[in-house]
């Protein structure tokens, strides 16, 4: 199972880019989400906002983040990547032990 990437906040080149693959690529909105591992809920909901002409209007409230917390983000993004990573690496391990037997 993968895990999310925690309290992510979401640029606006990143949505315009999520939105694009559905939209444009023909990407279910499901496989774009598990790909980007974020909520298939949020995905959605900038899916229908792009079709509604509103996409710019998400994000707008949201005050702009201090240093710090833009440096707490960047680390819990990096701490999760690593832990899907080692999960991964746990499994490929666990996978070959089983056919050396």
């Amino acid at each position: 199972m993968k895990q999310r990437i925690p309290n992510a906040i979401y640029s606006k080149e990143f949505r315009e880019q999520a939105v694009k693959r559905v939209q444009e690529e023909g990407l279910s909105p499901e496989a774009v989400a598990k790909q980007l591992t974020m909520p298939k809920s949020t995905l959605s909901a900038w899916v229908k906002a792009s079709k509604r002409g509103k996409l710019e209007e998400i994000g707008k409230t949201q005050r702009p983040l201090t240093e710090l917390e833009l440096e707490l983000s960047k680390v819990k993004r990096e701490l999760a990547e690593v832990k899907m990573e080692r999960d991964l690496l746990k499994k490929a391990a666990a996978y070959f032990a089983k056919e050396v037997k």
